[in-house]
């Protein structure tokens, strides 16, 4: 057994610190003397020495705590992983020693250059001259387009953040943009999407304009009325007719997306209920939703599943498997169409549900008060701790 002056000496860890982890519940002594002096044995150091790992990894204590007194805790488990992230964390240091050594020589190696946005820009400006007709059609026209660029430019530090954090770099960021620009199958989809948003918004389809004003016209109706239904049924055919991209092997998701705006989006929210009034968005949403019935996507179905019981233990088997599979279908819907994600998309979503506060009050509406920082916690010990996701 050691004192707790002992451990501190042999650790490196300050007494101060370690009665810390006591207060905290992190790494309770083995033992208290009746003068009230904390005794620590070989299995408390080998906690102490697993929690050290976490810290190396940049874990916050916070999270350790719940990791490492979850039941579904598993020692030699983690320590795997652990050696892994650790030799991935090696890597990147062995990098930043030989970038300083290059410095050091007068090799003048250092270089801002991977917080330079000037790749991704011309990215953007290439797509824009050699595709002046796409630009067109999917922004409205090329000024559009330009103010769109423009506003990227305003929020750059968030966006460079986001670029290193998901991909590594923005050089990265910018081959995988260039990638889904030029993506046949996404951009046809998403063009044909905005043009039934913009034939929405501005009556630009007859037929449709007729169906909605008619859905709208009474917005104190039940949302799952017969006579609401019907005409629920017929917009949702003439689109499905009218639109291929809601007519394809996902037309179905693609629908289920679009409806998903009118009820959680607040800027297309926003919009709708300004062209047919307050509350008019959500009833669209509801009519649309309760006419596609059963149907669901299973990505929907699945973060219903991860969500049904906020008290479970985000880093349990159960909660992880079902996490496993919302990444696995996510990486099929990516495949499908084509899309370029990063390296550390999970990554970067897990921090997304866990900081955004937007996205948090959609997904706490949508799931449940704190859901989204249920969502952010499973996804994040789920990218932790497997290394190919």
């Amino acid at each position: 057994m050691r004192t707790v002056k002992q451990v501190s000496d042999l650790t490196g860890i300050s007494v101060r610190m370690l009665h810390y982890y006591d207060e905290i519940g992190l790494l309770k002594p083995s033992s208290v003397t009746e003068a009230g002096y904390r005794l620590y044995d070989d299995e408390a150091l080998e906690t102490l020495q697993q929690i050290l790992f976490f810290k190396e990894l940049d874990i916050p204590l916070k999270e350790v705590n719940e990791i490492m007194t979850s039941p579904h805790f598993n020692k030699m488990e983690a320590l795997e992983n652990q050696k892994k992230l650790l030799i991935l964390k090696r890597s990147r240091l062995d990098d930043l020693v030989e970038l300083i050594n290059k410095t050091l020589k007068g090799e003048h190696a250092m270089s801002f250059k991977e917080f330079d946005m000037s790749d991704y820009y011309n990215v953007l400006e290439e797509f824009k001259k050699e595709n002046m007709d796409k630009v067109i059609r999917q922004f409205g026209s090329v000024d559009k387009f330009d103010e769109m660029l423009e506003k990227i430019k305003a929020g750059e530090s968030k966006l460079a953040k986001m670029a290193i954090e998901e991909y590594g770099s923005i050089k990265k960021y910018a081959e995988a943009v260039k990638k889904n620009l030029n993506n046949s199958v996404m951009l046809t989809k998403s063009e044909q999407i905005e043009e039934f948003k913009k034939d929405f918004l501005n009556d630009k389809h007859p037929k449709l304009k007729e169906l909605y004003k008619n859905l709208t016209a009474d917005l104190s109706k039940d949302p799952s009325s017969k006579e609401v239904q019907q005409i629920a049924g017929e917009i949702t055919n003439t689109v499905k007719n009218d639109y291929e991209v809601f007519g394809t092997d996902m037309g179905e998701h693609f629908w289920y997306t679009m409806v998903r705006l009118y009820l959680i989006f607040p800027d297309w929210i926003e919009e709708v209920d300004k062209k047919y009034g307050s509350g008019a968005s959500k009833f669209i949403g509801r009519a649309l939703e309760t006419y596609l019935g059963a149907y669901e996507p299973k990505i929907e179905t699945l973060y219903k599943k991860l969500t049904a019981d906020l008290s479970k233990d985000p880093f349990s088997k159960e909660i992880q498997q079902i996490v496993a599979e919302i990444v696995d279908e996510s990486q099929k819907t990516h495949k499908a169409l084509e899309v370029e994600v990063g390296e550390n998309y999970w990554g970067y979503q897990a921090q997304q549900y866990l900081s955004e506060t937007i996205m948090a009050k959609v997904i706490d509406d949508k799931y449940g008060s704190g859901a989204s920082k249920f969502i952010g916690k499973a996804l994040k010990y789920y990218n932790e701790y497997n290394i190919n996701a």
